[in-house]
């Protein structure tokens, strides 16, 4: 008897090349739907399913091969008692499954897509088989994906066979593919219904590519996109340079998440995740200019971000120093045209408006999941608690340096004016020690600036520090039962302090 091999794909890329080599082989070709007519109009020889089963397809197609016609020849071992029982019911094996799934995530993402319309593109026939043949591996080969069927051919045509460790791979992709599927749905019907944080979760996703290594060069690491996530840098469109490295991907996102926050035009250069300079102005170059200018020496080999289109000007000096990527809304022909000269600086261009919803972050023996920090601070909410209130000037700028500390690393401080960062204060044990470090980087910058801190201030000890550098003005959270004496110290040097209410920290 002839062997037989069941093939019903939603991706059709290779299929037709596939079944003729199987058939080449001396492989009978089973089939339904879409995928028959398609080897049909090929000059394939091919059975219908319901020719197998001797059934019809019933309910529109939801019930074709959910038979035991099917799953017989599919999950029976090759031993004698389970040969004797397909022999008994006339069922014949099914050596090899072909399957991949209903387009659920190609619907889901279609715009005004209906509920009814991605709950038919659940794919239910099609799992069941493919999660049959991957359990029945040792005797079924199972191939979910259409980049594994030349490697299948080859290795039927020159060996006969495929061996266990090339069967179990299979099945493996087999498990993921299913898997990833399923969790694509819970996903799409949890935001549909305003689950933030199910009591069961999986999350669904594909490689982008292997890089290089990880964190360090001993680490090995891949880049992976959600599949339902929406827009982010898996999705940007690399318009030059090398691949990301791990470490260009981690940067990037934190440069991206902070130049979204402002509505003039900005700039935003990331090291190790922290923004060393951080800057808007009434135009592109002038915003990247002093961002720059804020912090050149660290600024050397880091990521840059913009939220407006880049243009030739702007590219111009973009180009001059060592620079890792840049990442925009778009380039001007000829901003590109300058920025390709340079080979090896990558150039993304990614809408910066979209957020993320959730964050995750892995531990040992698990993961946490929180909402993005996307807290708005709007001037009403804002009180004043010193006996001077902030001028509009200083208003303008503490708002500008909330936007920037809620993005540095905890504990954080950041001093600004002019739309312009002049010291950052990052990742420090204590707040005045994070404080100082902000203060002595703007030095003599630091008189008549503002001061931000992404957490309340413990002690007074931050206030006597700005008060020395020149600070006019603080925001803070407050929250403190130490508030107070922080309050009369901003009195006692003519300080105004605001408190917000809300803390960013960032870990």
């Amino acid at each position: 008897m002839a062997k037989r091999a069941l093939i019903s794909v939603s991706n059709k890329d290779g299929v037709v090349e596939f079944a003729q080599g199987l058939e080449e082989l001396g492989y009978e070709i089973v089939s339904t739907g879409g995928t028959y007519d398609t080897l049909v109009q090929a000059g394939t020889k091919v059975v219908k399913v319901a020719e197998v089963t001797g059934f019809p397809e019933i309910l529109d197609g939801r019930v074709k091969t959910l038979h035991p016609a099917v799953h017989g020849g599919i999950l029976a071992k090759r031993s004698p008692d389970h040969l004797e029982q397909l022999q008994m019911h006339g069922i014949q094996t099914i050596d090899i499954v072909a399957v991949n799934l209903y387009p659920f995530r190609e619907t889901v993402l279609r715009p005004g897509v209906t509920l009814e319309e991605a709950i038919e593109n659940i794919d239910i026939g099609g799992p069941a088989m493919i999660r049959a043949a991957a359990k029945n591996y040792r005797y079924v080969i199972v191939v979910v994906r259409p980049e594994d069927y030349g490697q299948v051919l080859d290795e039927l045509k020159g060996k006969g066979d495929l061996d266990e460790q090339h069967r179990l791979r299979l099945a493996f992709a087999a498990f993921s593919h299913t898997a990833a599927y399923d969790a694509m749905v819970s996903s799409y019907l949890a935001g549909l219904l305003g689950i933030g944080f199910p009591e069961e979760v999986a999350f669904a996703g594909e490689k982008v590519y292997e890089l290089r290594y990880g964190e360090n060069p001993h680490q090995k690491a891949a880049f992976y996109r959600y599949y339902l996530q929406g827009d982010g840098l898996p999705n940007a469109q690399q318009l030059n340079g090398k691949e990301l490295s791990y470490n260009n991907i981690i940067d990037a996102q934190a440069a991206v998440a902070l130049v979204r926050e402002f509505d003039k035009p900005a700039c935003v250069i990331i090291k190790h995740t922290n923004p060393c300079g951080t800057a808007v102005a009434d135009d592109l170059v002038s915003a990247y200019e002093k961002a720059f200018a804020a912090d050149p020496l660290s600024a050397f080999g880091g990521i840059i971000a913009f939220n407006r289109v880049v243009d030739a000007d702007t590219a111009k000096k973009v180009a001059e120093p060592f620079m890792e990527v840049v990442i925009a809304p778009g380039y001007e022909e000829e901003a590109l045209e300058i920025l390709r000269r340079k080979k090896n600086l990558r150039v993304l261009a990614l809408p910066v408006e979209v957020g993320a919803g959730l964050e995750v972050k892995s531990i040992e023996g698990g993961f946490v999941v929180q909402e993005a920090d996307r807290h708005e601070l709007l001037p009403a909410e804002l009180t004043a608690v010193t006996d001077r209130a902030p001028t509009p000037e200083e208003m303008e700028n503490l708002l500008f340096a909330w936007k920037v500390v809620k993005h540095v690393k905890s504990n954080a401080i950041v001093v600004a004016k002019d739309g312009l960062t002049l010291g950052v204060g990052a990742g420090q044990m204590n707040r005045v020690g994070a404080a100082r470090l902000a203060l002595e980087q703007a030095g003599e910058r630091a008189k008549g600036a503002v001061l931000a801190s992404d957490a309340f201030f413990p002690f007074k000890d931050t206030v006597e520090l700005a008060a020395q550098y020149g600070i006019t003005a603080i925001i803070q959270p407050g929250g403190s039962i130490r508030d107070q004496e922080s309050i009369e110290e901003c009195n006692r040097h003519g300080i105004a302090m605001v408190f917000t209410g809300v803390r960013h920290f960032k870990h």
